[in-house]
């Protein structure tokens, strides 16, 4: 459907976005094919997926993703993600060797960038997108991420 092309901006990746999900109600699905976007058109990123809040183990479960096996389960509160999705606050982390109790699940990921989803007040899960270069992500990628999320969440 797409061909690898330069994404200038993240106005252009959420317009791509809204235009393969708008009509696709299946939550996995769609996740998935927002998983496959980000991989595809953003650069110097290794790893890029969800994780899906599960209430009853208070914790993240590996949800659709882009890149090497990951970590399955996360305790909500732990590593970069649980803390980011505890405080439902966006973490960018220009070198994960310095985060208090980073989750190592590839060795290669130097930089991460970590977006809560939360559907009217319900948490659901995060976006969360590991790079191999240390200071990968920008105030530009927390902008358009969070947008690309407020997209997504109304399709899941």
């Amino acid at each position: 459907m797409y061909t690898a092309v330069e994404i200038k901006d993240y106005t252009q990746l959420n317009q791509m976005l809204k235009g393969l999900i708008e009509d696709e109600t299946d939550r996995i699905a769609n996740l998935s094919n927002a998983a496959s976007l980000l991989n595809q058109f953003l650069d110097n990123v290794n790893w890029v997926g969800f994780y899906l809040y599960k209430e009853e183990e208070d914790e993240l479960v590996l949800g659709p993703f882009q890149g090497l096996p990951a970590c399955v389960r996360i305790q909500n509160g732990k590593g970069v993600c649980g803390t980011a999705f505890k405080g439902n606050d966006i973490f960018i982390v220009d070198d994960v060797n310095e985060f208090p109790g980073h989750i190592a699940c590839d060795a290669n990921s130097k930089s991460e960038i970590v977006v809560p989803i939360y559907k009217d007040s319900e948490p659901v899960g995060v976006l969360d997108i590991d790079a191999p270069v240390y200071e990968r992500f920008t105030e530009e990628d927390r902008k358009g991420l969070s947008e690309f999320v407020n997209i997504l969440k109304k399709h899941i």
